[in-house]
């Protein structure tokens, strides 16, 4: 018998092994939730109708009355960045909203049952909203330059801006993996979800420029996580006025590094968060 406990402990996998379980169960669990948004694609359509809906209602309807001076394509182009910023926002409840339909169908006590490493679940599903992300951020592009947005940054630039809006999502999504494990039923987290994700959105510089706003109302946009996001955005796809005052706020002055600091921020505390949540939850 000791023979056989003494094998057993010299056959226990090691750190690179438990790794590479890890990052093979995500790839799983995500090619899992890619292919049941193929085969329900009412989910991805109805997603991205609704930023087209935004950028149509607010480009024609309120860019004729609100300008935006400096920016050379005027309210339209100040607009999108907004606009690809809370569709990538929205585009994270994704997981928690999954999370909280797997729960109530009993789909994670199965997930428990088989042999693969229990993080691989919330990986899995994060990493399936950076794909959704991206397809969302195709279609809104198209749909931008259709209306008049133009990218008047160099191509390397163009592509931090997207690598730095799927970075910021991507930590958006492990705070809803929490908010999704805690009320374990997806009608009442898109309710949750919605009430915190419509209003950051909005006080911010996504739509209108802050410095006109009343001062609790500035400050509060001011270091709002997605103001950071939508400035460093404009900064690198070049829809700024280089000629216009520089921001007060420090957070503004450098938004790129703003942004990466609450990525890692939000990637430290809510990532242990949602992992102990998960093992609290289904061991119940």
């Amino acid at each position: 018998m000791s023979a056989i406990v003494d094998t057993a402990e010299i056959h226990r996998p090691g750190l690179g092994e438990r790794l590479q379980m890890v990052a093979t169960d995500s790839v799983t669990i995500a090619k899992r939730n890619v292919i049941k948004i193929k085969r329900v694609p009412d989910v991805l359509i109805f997603s991205t109708m609704s930023p087209i809906m935004f950028v149509l209602l607010f480009a024609y309807l309120f860019g004729s009355v609100i300008q935006v001076p400096g920016v050379e394509g005027g309210y339209r182009e100040f607009l999108i960045v907004g606009i690809f910023v809370q569709t990538v926002v929205f585009g994270a409840s994704f997981t928690g909203a999954g999370l909280a339909e797997d729960m109530q169908k009993g789909i994670i006590d199965r997930f428990r049952s088989l042999p693969m490493a229990p993080s691989a679940v919330l990986v899995g599903r994060t990493v399936s909203d950076v794909v959704i992300n991206v397809v969302s951020l195709v279609v809104m592009s198209v749909t931008g330059l259709i209306v008049g947005w133009r990218i008047r940054g160099s191509f390397l630039d163009a592509v931090l801006a997207y690598v730095l809006m799927l970075l910021f999502a991507y930590a958006v999504s492990w705070i809803m993996a929490v908010v999704g494990l805690l009320v374990r039923s997806p009608e009442v987290f898109n309710n949750a979800s919605f009430m915190v994700i419509f209003p950051l959105t909005f006080l911010a510089n996504t739509f209108v420029p802050i410095q006109d706003l009343p001062t609790p109302l500035r400050i509060f946009a001011e270091w709002n996580p997605v103001s950071a996001v939508t400035q460093a955005t404009r900064n690198l796809f070049g829809n700024t006025d280089p000629n216009a005052p520089e921001p007060t706020a420090w957070s503004l002055q450098n938004p790129a590094a703003m942004t990466l600091i609450w990525v890692v921020v939000i990637l430290v505390v809510f990532v242990p968060l949602a992992q102990r949540q998960y093992r609290r939850t289904v061991s119940r």
